[in-house]
């Protein structure tokens, strides 16, 4: 099969074998430190937090994210998100502080002082969650104090101090993993340890739904095709999602020299791809952690607030009718934000006049400016809409199917758009490397190759 002859040519490439081997490493590293509980705790303790992850909902969402690591209570409980969370803030602080913007504009070595710049607030944003973290497990474990989860003797005032500098550690080492695979290793690795994360609760959500469907008699192996029909229709939206552009002609003149002066042109006509969803899972993101906060809201209103109670009761449900609402409003409204931040079509336009391109029948500069920001807002709105229902498919799925919480999670969300756009970002990676080396590559684009050595 032409797929296994493919695979046989990734490992003829030693760079790339080297790359993907390194990548193996790194992930396996990080997947073991999940399952590492920190010094003191008795595991066993932690079966109602473990159950209560396992069953879907709020805290498997974040379960999810951290591989495990949350409810395990392991040095990587963490997990990648505070690096995520300092990577938004640094970003979102570029629009308004003049110094981030003029780093922003020096290159390499701007860029390097940013990156710096967001593994200290890294650290500080882990500093804030550590203690949170630990202070949240005992009633999330059925227990009155943090005392009950230690083993008998343990200091409660040790393990405190020695489980916060841990999980910040835990933490910049899982951020230094991601680091090393980006430079060293295949595709981005901050990505990466998100979604091997979130791969490694799939097969357990989906067991435990299976035996559901099987043992209750609630639609048995017919259910099952059913929804792993719908999981893989759900997959291949999302790659449409993903891999969706509108081309843009572009036309470049080329200056030649004839009969003693010089003149111009028309060259070769190409296109500008611009992305249906150019913000990828930013505004999702974005959305979810502000989803965070009506509950938290209706809890300062008091136990006999009918308001506080409403917005516990809605908000605290991730399959309910309002927390889908507004969620799907959020993310349409943060595509837009995001896009309007991320796609500089003054630059592209400024970029194409000093290279010699326009768009035919559109001046350069400002002009095309405008044309290319007319396109943008056109696109969003389909892009933003498709993605808000991406997002908020799994409820569709858990009320109308009835599949359990933990295996509705994975058909749409944040969840399965990582999956996808790291797996075809990371395909694309190792598919430039067998088109250098002139072998036919992952992907039907890159079809177009044999070797032309003489």
């Amino acid at each position: 099969m032409k797929i296994i002859e493919t695979l046989k040519n990734v490992w003829k490439i030693t760079e790339l074998k080297d790359r993907i081997i390194l990548t193996l490493g790194l992930l396996l590293v990080y997947r073991f430190g999940a399952q590492v509980t920190l010094p003191g705790v008795d595991f066993a303790k932690l079966a109602e937090l473990q159950s209560s992850a396992a069953q879907g909902g709020l805290l498997g969402l974040i379960n999810a994210f951290t591989g495990g690591g949350f409810s395990n209570a392991s040095v990587f409980a963490l997990g990648i998100m505070p690096y995520i969370s300092a990577s938004i803030v640094v970003q979102l602080m570029g629009i308004a502080i003049p110094y981030l913007q003029k780093l922003q504009k020096e290159g390499a070595s701007g860029q390097k002082k940013i990156t710096q710049i967001t593994r200290w607030l890294t650290i500080g944003i882990c500093l804030v969650q550590a203690p949170a973290y630990l202070g949240t497990i005992p009633s999330l474990s059925g227990l009155q104090s943090v005392s009950q989860m230690l083993v008998p003797g343990f200091p409660e005032t040790t393990f405190y101090i020695s489980s916060v500098i841990i999980l910040v550690t835990g933490c910049v080492f899982a951020m230094w993993l991601g680091e090393k695979i980006t430079d060293k290793g295949i595709g981005n690795g901050i990505s990466l340890l998100i979604m091997v994360g979130i791969i490694a609760t799939l097969p357990q959500s989906f067991l435990q739904n299976a035996a559901s469907r099987l043992d209750g008699g609630n639609g048995g192996f017919m259910m099952i095709l059913i929804e792993l029909v719908i999981w893989f229709v759900i997959i291949l939206a999302s790659v449409f999602l993903v891999m969706a552009v509108r081309k843009v002609a572009v036309q470049y003149a080329r200056r030649t020299a004839s009969g003693g002066y010089e003149k111009n042109v028309f060259g070769s006509r190409q296109f500008l791809p611009l992305k249906l969803n150019a913000s990828g899972v930013m505004p999702i993101i974005f959305a979810q952690a502000i989803m965070f906060a009506p509950a938290y809201v209706g809890k300062l209103f008091g136990p006999e607030s009918s308001v506080g109670q409403w917005m516990q009761a809605n908000f605290q449900d991730i399959f309910g009718f309002w927390y889908n609402l507004v969620f799907a409003l959020l993310i349409i409204i943060f595509t837009y934000f995001y896009t309007a931040i991320t796609v500089p079509t003054n630059k592209m336009a400024d970029d194409l006049k000093r290279s010699g391109g326009f768009i035919p029948g559109i001046r350069p500069g400002t002009e095309t400016a405008e044309y290319l920001d007319k396109i943008m807002s056109q696109i969003t709105l389909p892009g933003s809409i498709f993605l808000a229902l991406v997002a908020i498919f799994p409820a569709f799925v858990y009320q109308l199917v009835n599949v359990q919480q933990g295996w509705a999670l994975f058909f749409g969300g944040t969840s399965l758009l990582i999956m996808v756009g790291v797996a075809i970002d990371t395909m694309q990676q190792i598919n430039s490397y067998l088109l250098n080396k002139h072998y036919d590559g992952l992907m039907k684009t890159g079809k177009n190759r044999k070797s032309v050595t003489a």
